[in-house]
């Protein structure tokens, strides 16, 4: 006949796929009270007991074996009090999202030692059939913190693989560690592990090779390390990562009882992605250790060539200039794994001021230039994603020469169809030449001569602008145009004399 009071702030912790309940009670007064747990998920229309949450005499318990199908779905829990027939209100608890409330718990670590590394075993968090972090493992990052047993002090932080390594310890030390584990997305950090021990072994008889290097050249990469001592063989592996720190580790073509500090290795051994690369010694039965590992990324180290660039005059005032493909990759162009686009820089070769065009065409037409000067060109291939932000050096410089105006007319009347002798392109290109042919600023006019055969002598006169594109220019047909063909390499200062005579008549 006693009211009994039902329970108060009951609450959920999960830590991995541990699952408990608790709350406070309000009948501690009362003997032989027990307490009881039901929950309902979607899909379910009645309560149904909590498994591990019958009849508890404790204000807590472990209710990890409900078979739950989604951790993302809601769950509804409430309890009561009971002693005998009499029991209490239910309480309800906030209904909640399992994968909301877990937390990462503290990892379970094995450790093996070397006489300068410690070699890391962590197993991810949760158990081996976990269904809280199914999704998450190939996401995890682990923390670790490292010391010298003697000194607390000496601390040192990492960030390390399932699988990993930790480097440059002393032989014959006792070292000191814990690790946890991390979520970036969402934001989640676990607990640390429990404290773990170990002593380094005693200096190896054959030392590890050290400062692995690895680097693009051409098609290949060309692996590098340092060693102190003679009459040794080396072999390389490498590992992708992600993956199996310990089962995945493949002999590199090439890198095998090599006896120098290198090797080369065709590019298309690895496939795109992130890599270790690892390299160990022997001296006759004697191997070393494994040197500490080297990661990498094909895109880091993959070069992209520079274009090879073009450049012609295609009117008086305008430059043409084509980009190709590097030499060095027509087999297999590297520069064919990346969308590409090419910043080009054109300036006048006696002047600092630059025009630089960014584009993903490879041809560019520069127009409006000075007559009769030299401009210069080089370009660059840039990655058009700027996930790889990568870049190619310039190329080499390529320069050429305007035309001149005065050729333009040339050109013109004298050759419509066919180019002018190299003498008349020498001959009006010199500034001496080319001022006392052509009339001065003041000037509003400009005189002609076409000589069509040795009595007809026929005078031009221009009245617009000499320096306007399009020209008027007039003349009586000629009866024999091979006089104007290039049978001579004299003509083009014949007809120059014939000019100057005929302005000073």
């Amino acid at each position: 006949g006693t009211n009994l009071k039902s329970p108060e702030n009951g609450r959920v912790c999960i830590i991995d796929d541990n699952f408990i309940l608790k709350w406070n009670s309000n009948s501690e007064s009362v003997r032989n009270v027990t307490f009881s747990a039901e929950y309902k998920i979607p899909g379910m229309d009645n309560w149904k007991k909590l498994p591990g949450c019958q009849h508890i005499t404790s204000t807590e318990c472990n209710f990890s074996s409900v078979k739950l199908k989604n951790v993302y779905e809601k769950i509804e829990l409430r309890i009561r009090a009971e002693k005998g027939n009499n029991t209490s209100q239910w309480h309800e608890v906030k209904p909640f999202i399992p994968f909301q409330k877990a937390q990462i718990g503290p990892l379970d670590v094995h450790l093996e030692a070397e006489d300068k590394a410690i070699i890391i075993n962590i197993s991810p968090p949760g158990t081996k059939d976990s269904i809280m972090w199914a999704l998450d493992h190939p996401s995890f990052v682990y923390s670790l913190v490292i010391w010298k047993n003697s000194s607390s002090l000496e601390e040192r932080t990492e960030t390390v693989y399932s699988r990993d390594k930790i480097y440059k310890l002393s032989p014959e030390t006792t070292y000191c560690l814990k690790v946890k584990a991390e979520l970036r997305s969402p934001r989640r950090v676990g607990l640390y592990s429990p404290v773990y021990c170990i002593n380094t072994t005693e200096k190896h008889k054959v030392p590890a090779p050290e400062n692995i290097q690895i680097d693009a050249e051409n098609q290949v990469y060309v692996l590098k390390w340092d060693y102190a001592y003679e009459n040794t063989t080396f072999r390389a592996q490498w590992s992708q990562i992600p993956g199996s720190h310990s089962d995945k580790w493949k002999q590199i073509p090439n890198c095998e009882d090599v006896k120098t500090t290198h090797c080369v290795i065709p590019q298309n051994v690895f496939p795109e992605g992130i890599h270790r690369i690892r390299v160990q010694a022997s001296n006759g039965n004697n191997t070393s250790f494994w040197s500490e590992e080297k990661i990498f990324n094909t895109e880091m180290k993959t070069i992209i060539f520079p274009p090879v660039i073009s450049m012609k005059s295609v009117n008086d005032d305008s430059l043409h200039v084509s980009i190709g493909a590097p030499k060095e990759s027509e087999n297999k162009s590297v520069n064919q794994l990346y969308p590409l686009i090419y910043e080009v820089i054109f300036w006048e070769n006696t002047s600092n001021a630059e025009r630089k065009v960014v584009e993903k065409r490879t041809d560019f037409t520069f127009p409006n230039l000075k007559p009769l000067t030299v401009y210069c060109v080089k370009a660059r291939a840039l990655t058009e994603n700027d996930k790889w932000n990568k870049s190619s050096v310039f190329s080499d410089t390529v320069c050429e020469k305007t035309k001149s105006v005065l050729l333009r007319c040339i050109n013109y009347v004298f050759f419509p169809s066919s180019k002018p002798p190299s003498t008349v392109d020498e001959y009006f290109s010199e500034p001496p030449v080319r001022n006392l042919l052509l009339s001065t600023s003041e000037e509003r006019t400009e005189r002609c001569s076409i000589i069509e055969n040795a009595n007809i002598l026929t005078v031009i006169e221009e009245t617009n602008p000499i320096d306007e594109d399009h020209k008027k220019y007039n003349s009586q047909t000629s009866q024999d145009s091979g006089n104007y063909s290039n049978e001579d390499e004299n003509s083009g200062s014949k007809i120059s004399e014939e000019l100057l005579q005929q302005e000073t008549v």
